[in-house]
This record gives structure tokens, C-alpha cells and sequence, in this order.
């Protein structure tokens, strides 16, 4: 584990995908966390079916982590409606999953959810015509209440939001452009204009960019396995982003300022 003092190593890292076998580059993953980080954060779809043997195995793989892990669930996790077991399997490995919720380590502040679709800027679904398209909307709008819920509990001079759905297009970029409303909302950006926040994670573009801003600036890192993978081969497989007393230096995937 690396020390704490006036800079805290967040590592970030989605779409883990774990399945019911083990997976060896999964274990050769979580042996490196403690190494090069201070907090890891898991941004979601971390079981491939959201089954509870694949929870296990995950689990069993998080035993090697001594740092704080604290995480989101993704739309993968949810696929097989064992949700509820699933978040009870890696809340006892030690996973604090975050579902409109916040947590603080070393004195940085994690605000979490799921998000959802409905797609960017002015092309973004409205709530207007038939019900199920109103609910479909909604479901934003409250994924984004949860937030801004979350980031209002939060007292620390820096906070991290942690999301599995992209807040802003730029991320969801190199994706098929007709799947763009299903990678995210901006109606997940709005809390996020309406609190101070330091950085922002997420996953589920497995094809996107790695990095976006909001409207005020905030730095957004799509922290999607494979395309963390594809853009750094040969490096672990997630994110470091250094959070010191001053502003946030992203310090690349080796923890050492090389990207």
C-alpha cells in the first residue's frame, strides 16, 4: 500500500466483467492495487451477468486488496435480477458500493450511482409522449437526484464521483454513434455543475475516449478495462489519478507519471 500524506493515489477502473471461472489477468489486477494506490474505485458491470458465483469469484480476487475499495454497480450487474446478492457478496469482501451514497478516505470524498441512459446535450430524450418514454426519463432524473444527494453529504475539499453511465459525450466518443443515448445522460452532468468535484470516473463506453470535461471544467476519465488495455498495453489495467492537497495531478496508469 502506498503512503498516505499529502497526496492520495485513487485508482479507478470499470467493466471488470467477472464470469464463474477465474480469470487469471483479474488476479495478476488486484495483486498490483496495493502497490500503487491508496483507494481503488470500481465503476461498475463487475460481474459479467450479475450472477452470485460470479460476485464469489470477484470477491475471492479482492481478498489480495488491503486498500479501501469503494465502487458502483453497473446495467451488467443487474441482468439476472440478483442485485441484492450480488452487493451482499462484495459488501462482506469489503466493497463499499455506492447507490447514491458518499464515503470518505484520507480525506477525499467518493459520491456514487449506477447512472443511466438517454443521451447527450440537445438530442437528449425528453420526458414528453408515451408513459414508458416519460419513465424511461425519469429514471435519469432520479439517478441524478441521487447524486446531487450524495456530493450535498460531502464536506471534503476534494471529492471523486463515481459513475458506471458517462455524464458528458465526449467519453462515449468512438462508440457507434446510434448507441450514443444508451452510454449515458447529461442530465448526469447536473450535479455536477452544482457541487465542487475533483475528478469523475466511469465506464460502460468500452470504445470510447479516455478523457472528457464537463461544462466547468471538471476532468471525466472513462476508466472501461478494455480501453484502458487498448490505449496502455502492457500496464495494469487501471487508472491513477493522484489527489494531493492542491489541485489533482493524473499521473498516468503506473503510478509513476507515465502514460
Amino acid at each position: 500500500m502506498a503512503s498516505v500524506g499529502t497526496t492520495v493515489r485513487v485508482a479507478a477502473v470499470g467493466d471488470l466483467h467477472c464470469g464463474k471461472t477465474p480469470q487469471s489477468w483479474l488476479s495478476a489486477l488486484m495483486a498490483q492495487v496495493n502497490d500503487r494506490a491508496d483507494v481503488l474505485v470500481l465503476c461498475g458491470d463487475l460481474t459479467d451477468y450479475g450472477l452470485p458465483d460470479e460476485a464469489r469469484l470477484l470477491a475471492r480476487e479482492l481478498t489480495q486488496v488491503r486498500v479501501p475499495v469503494v465502487g458502483v454497480l453497473g446495467n451488467h450487474d443487474l441482468e439476472s435480477g440478483k442485485v441484492d446478492e450480488v452487493s451482499q457478496i462484495l459488501g462482506d469482501a469489503g466493497v463499499q458500493l455506492l447507490d447514491g451514497d458518499s464515503r470518505e478516505y484520507h480525506g477525499v470524498g467518493f459520491a456514487g450511482i449506477k447512472g443511466f441512459c438517454g443521451g447527450f446535450g440537445p438530442r437528449a430524450l425528453g420526458p414528453w409522449g408515451e408513459t414508458i418514454i416519460k419513465q424511461f426519463v425519469h429514471e435519469a432524473v432520479n439517478e441524478a437526484l441521487k447524486l446531487e444527494t450524495a456530493l450535498a453529504r460531502l464536506r471534503t475539499s476534494r471529492t471523486i464521483a463515481v459513475l458506471h453511465y458517462s455524464p458528458i459525450q465526449a467519453t462515449v466518443e468512438g462508440e457507434p454513434c446510434e448507441i450514443f443515448p444508451f452510454m449515458g445522460s447529461s442530465r448526469l452532468e447536473e450535479p455536477l455543475l452544482r457541487y465542487p468535484v475533483t475528478a469523475v470516473f466511469h465506464g460502460h463506453a468500452h470504445h470510447g475516449r479516455l478523457e472528457g470535461r464537463t461544462r466547468n471544467d471538471v476532468p471525466v476519465y472513462n476508466v472501461a478495462r478494455t480501453l484502458l488495455q487498448e490505449a496502455f498495453p502492457g500496464q495494469p489495467a487501471f487508472r491513477i489519478l493522484e489527489v494531493p492537497a492542491a489541485e489533482p495531478v493524473e499521473v498516468g496508469l503506473d503510478g509513476a507519471g507515465h502514460a
